[in-house]
């Protein structure tokens, strides 16, 4: 059995954050000592990292309950709960998708505008990047390898044959917190790590982020990024796993 003050510092927490959701009839206790003290399953600790998932995948606290393993709610429920959140991804995705549609234009319309003011095969070079990419994953990677060159990052000049490739197709979770991207690679194969600690210490050097760290957990290797190009990063992750499916 775990004390409150175990179970919050497995999970990363504060122990304010479990007795909120206690209150929230997320998280109970197995048991109290004669004293009044809390005890944990060490079950708990997996409804924890799950509620924090959730959380991360934007669903409310009234959706985590339903989705919590041994609810007494039906299938159907647990379903709806997912497609609902499903779908609102998909719209603010189709949001974005249409900014960048529009922006594409604008852009073409600029170049037209003020042909007479600039320098134009600057401008073309950019019409180029943005606008003329095809679709699919070739041209989510040449917008990638774009971003890569924009941000003057070390990733543009990687040796994908001896870096990258390890890391192809390897399945990965990724999460944001503030500037920082969380990049969990699922597996403890050697090859693996020694991809992602290659990676690190290349990265280490790079002026267009902080360095990078790496930690082994129990479910893999969890990388992390900071600041404002950390995104690049989960871009890459993301590609990885993608060339891996076709």
């Amino acid at each position: 059995m775990l004390t409150i003050g175990e179970l919050a510092k497995r999970a990363g927490l504060r122990t304010s954050a479990l007795r909120y959701y206690e209150r929230e009839g997320l998280l109970e206790p197995a048991e109290r000592t004669e004293a009044g003290y809390r005890l944990y399953a060490p079950e708990a600790e997996q409804t924890l990292r799950f509620i924090q998932r959730a959380q991360r995948l934007g669903f409310s606290l009234a959706d985590i309950r339903a989705l919590l393993p041994g609810r007494d709610v039906s299938p159907e429920q647990v379903v709806r709960v997912a497609e609902d959140r499903f779908v609102e991804l998909e719209r603010q995705l189709t949001e974005l998708r249409v900014l960048r549609h529009e922006l594409e234009l604008f852009l073409l319309d600029l170049r037209r505008d003020v042909a007479d003011q600039v320098d134009t095969p600057l401008f073309d070079r950019l019409i180029d990047r943005v606008c003329a990419r095809p679709a699919g994953p070739e041209g989510a990677r040449l917008t990638l390898q774009w971003l890569f060159d924009r941000t003057q990052c070390r990733l543009a000049q990687l040796d994908e044959e001896t870096v990258l490739n390890a890391l192809r197709g390897r399945h990965v979770h990724i999460w944001q917190e503030e500037e920082a991207y969380h990049i969990l690679v699922v597996g403890r194969e050697p090859d693996v790590e020694a991809a992602l600690r290659e990676l690190a210490r290349i990265e280490a050097e790079c002026h267009a982020h902080p360095a990078p760290r790496l930690e082994e957990t129990d479910e893999g290797f969890l990388f992390t990024a900071r600041g404002e190009n950390a995104f690049l990063f989960a871009g890459l992750f993301l590609m990885l796993e993608e060339d891996g499916r076709l």
